[in-house]
């Protein structure tokens, strides 16, 4: 059982249910809170001054106060929606409950609470955005899983715990009490908020170097790199991003220059991929002369089994041996 207090006044206010989860004793006097409930504490200004267990003496006197709304107030009612509860417990508190005599006090709790009203601070004019705590880890893609939907971390906590606070819109990552990444909430299963700033470089220069990237960098090369990239492009089987992503990384080593002229000699021999641009580049086939990539004919003029389609196909008298 805990008693919360506004500012530096006790009140007779006790909160039973959540003494487990929201309070835990370390040792003999440490006082742990949990999170959430610290929360609720900052937002709505009361402190929390826990009871010590295994204590009876230093208990509050109201412990049995939910026991007694279970057991009188909620038998037999039946609510349409929160709205209705609300009217309810009003009704019943002022008719019922406040009007009785109390068995310790032997006072009546509404005329407790006229003496009591003028100690207590008013609600906030805007209600705290509490939320829940949890714990998540991140993954190696840089993400942590909440309620099926991933949230991006930044790389260097891949493997680490952190503590994930969400309310109705927002999820924050915190590392201790640190902040370390903030998202809007996702609102379907399986989405995927991502802060391209938390990926590590490799990943973020891929995600830069998009499809019209590509093609803007092939252009400013020349127009045979321009006509490969777009060939592996437009690949309507395979996915050649990547491919086309290496190509043109060739130009930090080998200069715009002979990838150009690398990729006019792969284009000239139908071979549009990035293995035939690097073989040619790095066995320094590009700065060969450029006449003669192809021969007119398939045979250096006449080959040993070279027969013209109509001696294939010529009647000829059959032959006996």
């Amino acid at each position: 059982m805990i008693s919360a207090s506004p500012s530096s006044t006790t009140l007779p206010f006790t909160v039973h249910t959540v003494s487990n989860l929201a309070l835990r004793f370390s040792g003999t006097s440490s006082l742990m809170v949990q999170r959430a409930y610290a929360e609720c504490a900052e937002g709505y200004g009361f402190r929390i001054d826990a009871c010590p267990p295994r204590d009876p003496q230093k208990k509050g006197i109201v412990e049995a106060g939910v026991k007694y709304v279970k057991g009188n107030f909620l038998p037999t009612r039946s609510f349409r929606d929160m709205a209705d509860i609300n009217a309810q417990v009003r009704d019943w508190v002022l008719q019922v409950a406040g009007q009785r005599i109390h068995g310790t006090t032997r006072i009546k709790p509404l005329e407790s609470f006229t003496v009591e009203r003028a100690l207590l601070l008013p609600l906030p004019a805007v209600p705290p955005d509490l939320g829940t705590w949890h714990q998540v880890a991140v993954h190696r893609d840089c993400h942590v899983s909440f309620e099926r939907a991933l949230y991006s971390a930044p790389f260097a906590l891949v493997g680490k715990r952190l503590w994930l606070r969400a309310t109705d819109s927002v999820v924050t990552l915190y590392q201790d009490f640190q902040p370390v990444a903030i998202h809007a909430r996702s609102r379907r299963p399986g989405e995927r908020r991502t802060v391209t700033d938390h990926l590590p470089p490799e990943a973020r220069s891929f995600f830069a170097h998009d499809r019209a990237w590509c093609l803007q960098q092939a252009a400013d090369i020349g127009p045979a790199c321009a006509g490969l990239i777009q060939r592996l492009l437009s690949d309507r089987i395979s996915e050649r991003l990547r491919a086309a992503q290496g190509v043109l990384h060739l130009k930090a080593k080998y200069g715009a220059g002979r990838l150009e002229a690398a990729c006019g000699r792969a284009l000239a021999h139908d071979s549009p991929h990035y293995r035939t641009v690097k073989t040619i580049l790095v066995g320094g086939h590009d700065l060969l002369p450029a006449s003669g990539l192809i021969s007119p004919e398939p045979y250096a003029g006449r080959a040993r089994f070279a027969r013209g389609t109509a001696s294939l196909f010529a009647d000829e008298p059959p032959s006996i041996h």
